[in-house]
C-alpha cells in the first residue's frame, strides 16, 4: 500500500463560510416563521441546520513535518501533508504521524563477532517515516517496529565482522567504522523498507569486549602493540647501524674487521633497542686491546 494525496481544502474560506452562513440560515428561519403554516414547514430549515453544524467537524490542523492519515469507513482515504487549517469529509477519521527526523540508541546487546569471540555493541540509528500509508496499515506499530528490527540487524551486522581483525587489510568493527556502519544502515533500511521508514544514519555507539574476556583480550592487544612498537625499534635501529658503519667506511674514519664490526653492530643494537639508558664506558687503551 502507497501513500497517497486524500481530498482536503483550505480551512479558512470553509471557516469563513460558516461564519456568515450559520447568521443567514437563523435568519431566513426566523423571517419565515408563520404560526399559520404546520411545524414540518421548519423541517429543511432545521436540517441545513445540522448540515452546517455537521460540516464543522471536518476541521483539522495539519502541523509542519507531519502528515494526517485520512479513512473512510475503515478504508484508506489518502494523507494530507498541507500545512495549516485544513477541511475534509467529515465522514473522515484522522491518525497524525510525524513525520519528522526521529532517533534512538538501541540497548547494549552482547553478541558473538565474527571469531566467536562474545561481545558488547550498541548502535544510533537516526529515521524517519517517508511513507505514512505503509507506516500505518503495513504494521502494527511501527516505531516498536523500528527498534526491534534495528537491533536484529545490529546483531547479523556483528557476526559478519571480528572484533579486531589480525590483518590491518581485513576489516573489523574497531578500524572499519565508514564501512561497518554503511553495512548497518543497509541492513536496517532493508528491514525498515516494508515499514515506510528511511534510515538517515546508523552508527555504532558503543563496542567493548564481553566482561569474562575482556582481560584477556586487553592483555593480547598489550602484546600485540608491544611487538608492533619491538618490531618499529628494531627496523629503525638497524637502519642506523647499517647507515653508520657505511657513512664510517666512506669517510676512512677507521677500519674495522668482521670481528670489530660485529662487536660495534652488537653494541649498537643494545644502545638503540634497550628500555633503560645505557651507561656509556670510554675505551683509554688501543681498539684492539682485548
Amino acid at each position: 500500500m502507497n501513500e497517497r494525496s486524500a481530498f482536503s481544502v483550505a480551512g479558512i474560506p470553509m471557516v469563513v463560510f460558516l461564519i456568515f452562513a450559520f447568521p443567514l440560515l437563523a435568519a431566513l428561519t426566523i423571517g419565515n416563521i408563520n404560526p399559520e403554516q404546520p411545524f414540518w414547514t421548519l423541517v429543511p430549515a432545521v436540517l441545513a441546520f445540522i448540515a452546517l453544524v455537521f460540516m464543522s467537524t471536518g476541521f483539522f490542523q495539519v502541523q509542519p513535518n507531519q502528515g494526517q492519515v485520512l479513512q473512510l469507513f475503515g478504508h484508506y482515504a489518502g494523507t494530507v501533508r498541507d500545512e495549516g487549517l485544513r477541511w475534509t469529509n467529515p465522514f473522515y477519521s484522522k491518525r497524525a504521524v510525524s513525520l519528522r527526523v526521529r532517533n534512538f540508541e538501541s540497548g547494549k546487546l552482547k553478541v558473538n563477532d565474527a571469531d566467536g569471540n562474545p561481545i558488547e555493541i550498541a548502535a544510533v540509528v537516526v529515521w524517519q517515516v517517508v511513507d505514512t500509508a505503509e507506516a500505518v496499515f503495513c504494521v502494527d506499530d511501527y516505531e516498536n517496529f523500528v527498534q526491534i528490527q534495528s537491533e536484529s540487524a545490529l546483531r547479523q551486522m556483528a557476526q559478519s565482522y571480528p572484533y579486531d581483525a589480525h590483518d590491518s587489510k581485513e576489516p573489523s568493527l574497531r578500524s572499519h567504522g565508514d564501512e561497518v556502519n554503511a553495512h548497518l544502515r543497509q541492513e536496517i533500511k532493508q528491514r525498515l523498507g516494508k515499514a515506510g521508514v528511511d534510515v538517515v544514519e546508523a552508527r555504532i555507539s558503543h563496542l567493548a569486549y564481553a566482561q569474562e574476556i575482556a582481560q584477556a583480550m586487553l592483555q593480547r592487544q598489550q602484546a600485540g602493540a608491544i611487538i608492533a612498537a619491538r618490531t618499529r625499534i628494531v627496523e629503525g635501529a638497524v637502519s642506523m647501524v647499517e647507515m653508520a658503519l657505511a657513512e664510517l667506511g666512506k669517510r676512512g674514519v677507521v677500519e674495522l674487521d668482521n670481528e670489530r664490526r660485529a662487536a660495534m653492530v652488537s653494541n649498537l643494537l643494545v644502545v638503540l633497542c634497550g628500555e633503560r639508558g645505557t651507561q656509556p664506558v670510554v675505551n683509554t687503551g688501543s681498539l684492539y686491546t682485548g
